[in-house]
């Protein structure tokens, strides 16, 4: 088999260790191999970059294992070509597994080109990604803190929450902030509601009329502490996103006109596409790169659907949280049609990731164009079927001998 990298190596990552074979021309035509292992701290994977410099290496690769494989990766991008594996994509023979045959493995694929190298982002989009990761981290945190409060509330009968929009409102918090300091008449802390919420003191009052008692204020104070440093976090990361994304302000701009598409969720597209659409050869590569495209198996000349394939989560589910902000619209645009139509068929579910490949097939041609979103109309659909169903009529006659002439009813 031909050999098309003449200098590679092949690491297999490890939490502890790397071990790395190298792989070179020998005299008479044949390959010479050398494995050795190396701790993963900083100082021992200079060494080992080194090494493969020394021996002339120009390309390296390495499994996707977990989080192991940033810190090698990160070593070797500056001095050669890094590619990093999906570990699907290569099984070995079945045999004897030790981390050497793994390197070697790697290593001898490598060297033929037979092997497909996973989409790594330049270093200042892995940064951003950090931080908009973390943020849908500490946002999880908000939603399971404030739904622990609703069940601690609903334990000492104060249904709060069945009339407030939120328990972390102003008027919520207030009045359950007098509570954990002792009021317990119903009719004053009804009293503490803010703005639109005066409207509703009548059932305020009958809603904190429980059995609120020490136990539950102790709980309550830890919740409403949680819930407050987890939003200080949230707002210094904010800030942190919004400064790191100032390269992609045109780009944040561009993704903003699309439906549904808040800030948010457009530096969630930056960052996990690297806003650079010619990585991707096609949208339909980075709808199926992002999970959102369904997957087909063919066998024996028969095709069937497999469902929605696995990929990029923190995209997807981005994307979805958009999907759903359109179909909040009621048909207001393209997209709110969409979803409207095909959540009538085949539900809200189904809808949404419809949508969300709508949107990031939209996103992949804005970018790669530069250019802004442009809406199809809420009747495009419905243009569309008419024109089809037209265009199918006239072929027929035409096919019957007639000459047909199409002319616009008065």
């Amino acid at each position: 088999m031909e050999v098309l990298f003449e200098r590679v190596a092949g690491l297999d990552v490890g939490k502890a260790t790397v071990t790395v074979c190298v792989r070179t021309p020998a005299p008479g035509g044949r390959r010479a191999s050398e494995t050795r292992t190396f701790r993963t701290t900083a100082g021992a994977l200079r060494v080992m970059r080194a090494w493969l410099v020394e021996a002339g290496v120009t390309i390296a690769a390495m499994e996707s294992t977990s989080t192991y494989w940033k810190p090698p990766f990160y070593c070797l991008e500056e001095v050669m070509e890094v590619w990093l594996l999906n570990a699907a994509h290569m099984k070995a023979v079945p045999g004897r597994k030790s981390d050497v045959r793994d390197a070697e493995w790697i290593a001898q694929l490598l060297e033929h080109g037979l092997l497909t190298a996973s989409f790594v982002p330049p270093a200042p989009i892995r940064q951003l990604r950090m931080l908009t990761r973390y943020r849908v981290q500490l946002m999880g945190d908000r939603t399971r803190e404030a739904t622990r409060l609703e069940l601690m509330l609903e334990d000492a009968s104060i249904k709060l929450s069945s009339v407030a929009s939120s328990l972390t409102t102003v008027s919520a918090r207030a009045m359950l902030r007098a509570m954990i300091a002792g009021q317990r008449d119903p009719l004053v802390l009804a009293e503490m509601a803010k703005t639109r919420m005066r409207t509703k003191i009548p059932e305020l009052a009958q809603a904190l009329d429980g059995h609120f008692e020490a136990h539950h204020a102790v709980l309550a104070a830890a919740i409403l502490d949680r819930l407050e440093l987890v939003e200080h976090a949230l707002a210094d990361l904010d800030q942190a996103i919004a400064t790191a994304c100032a390269p992609w302000a045109h780009q944040l701009q561009l993704l903003q006109t699309i439906p549904g598409v808040g800030a948010k969720a457009a530096q969630v597209i930056i960052a996990e596409t690297g806003a650079d659409m010619s990585r991707f050869p096609s949208a339909a590569h980075l709808a199926a790169w992002a999970g959102l495209a369904p997957g087909i198996s063919e066998s024996a000349g028969r095709r069937a659907p497999t469902g929605k394939r696995h990929g990029n989560k923190w995209l997807t589910s981005a994307l979805v949280e958009a999907a759903a902000a359109t179909g909040r619209m009621h048909g207001r645009n393209y997209l709110a049609a969409q979803h409207d139509r095909l959540a009538r068929r085949r539900g809200a579910g189904r809808a949404q990731i419809a949508v969300a490949h709508s949107i990031l097939v939209s996103a992949y041609y804005m970018l790669a164009r530069d250019e802004p979103y442009q809406d199809l109309g809420p009747d495009w659909h419905t243009r569309r079927n008419t024109e089809a169903h037209t265009r199918r009529l006239v072929a027929q006659l035409e096919h019957l001998g007639h000459t047909v002439h199409l002319e616009p009813a008065a």
